[in-house]
């Protein structure tokens, strides 16, 4: 059984994961940022389960670091580490200020960073291990107002590819989860823009965003397929595999857009590997081949 490591344990996709994970015997430790407020309660039904809990704030370094150390403490060592603590945005896409550009990315691209730099020493000293990524369907092609937080999933993308070369001789495999739009609280949670004088002079465009968030709500309501509960299946299946056996990107979509991401990413695959291989370095992709 693994040691596991799932940052933003209390989120969405994060507590019935670790559910699904502590019922087949692994240990879990998970991250919240505070283990007071509304994460209390979270918090506790999962440590009475038995995971542990740190509190971490991924967009702090010195926090991170002393997180995920504390982490490798309780669990007495670590083979999996879960990706998974991310922030949403919604809204047009000129009204998002620079800050709250750089809030999303701070938590959905250098928080990752943050835990991946405080994990991976770990990870080469043992000469093996395994890395997950909460992405998106929506970090591979850009859906309207949801601008900011595609980019941050681009951007993830951009950077897990990178590592599952860099790392794949140190033994280390790399798997990307790509989840359609999911009922979970995440959508609570958005960042979204606060300029009301930008937003006057799109007129009744304005109002398209909200429509088009209820649009989405009702279609999710109608798909009772379409719950967290499958990115907890997902994650289960990808660690049940072989070591070294595991596919490097995982689409969990019930909604039909799943089939279509498939379809970019086994030409981007072959894109991929045909490029490597004239460059010479095709074994960097000898994991999640």
């Amino acid at each position: 059984m693994a040691k596991i490591l799932i940052t933003g344990i209390a989120g969405g996709f994060g507590v019935p994961t670790a559910r699904a994970l502590m019922a087949q015997g692994h240990q879990v430790a998970g991250s919240v940022r505070s283990r007071t407020g509304r994460n209390a309660d979270t918090v506790a039904a999962l440590e009475a389960l038995g995971a542990r809990i740190v509190e971490m704030d991924v967009t702090d370094t010195a926090s991170t670091e002393a997180g995920v150390a504390a982490a490798i403490t309780a669990l007495d060592g670590l083979d999996v580490l879960f990706n998974n603590a991310g922030i949403g945005s919604y809204g047009i896409q000129e009204l998002m200020s620079p800050e709250d550009m750089t809030r999303v990315f701070d938590v959905n691209v250098t928080g990752v960073q943050r835990v991946m730099r405080a994990a991976l020493p770990h990870f080469r000293a043992q000469g093996r291990g395994t890395v997950l990524y909460t992405s998106s369907l929506i970090g591979r092609i850009a859906t309207p107002f949801y601008g900011t937080y595609c980019a941050s999933k681009w951007a993830l993308e951009a950077i897990v590819e990178c590592y599952r070369t860099e790392l794949s001789g140190f033994g280390i495999e790399s798997c990307i989860i790509e989840p359609g739009a999911m009922p979970t609280a995440f959508f609570d949670g958005m960042v979204t823009p606060q300029d009301p004088a930008r937003e006057a002079e799109y007129g009744a465009f304005a109002a398209v965003p909200a429509l088009s968030a209820q649009g989405l709500a009702q279609m999710l309501e109608a798909t009772p397929d379409q719950r967290p509960e499958r990115i907890a299946e997902a994650v289960t299946a990808l660690l049940a595999l072989p070591f070294g056996e595991k596919p490097f990107r995982t689409v969990v979509d019930h909604t039909g857009v799943g089939p279509e991401i498939e379809r970019y990413n086994t030409a981007l695959h072959d894109v991929t590997r045909t490029v490597l291989t004239n460059f010479g370095i095709a074994d960097m992709l000898r994991l999640n081949a």
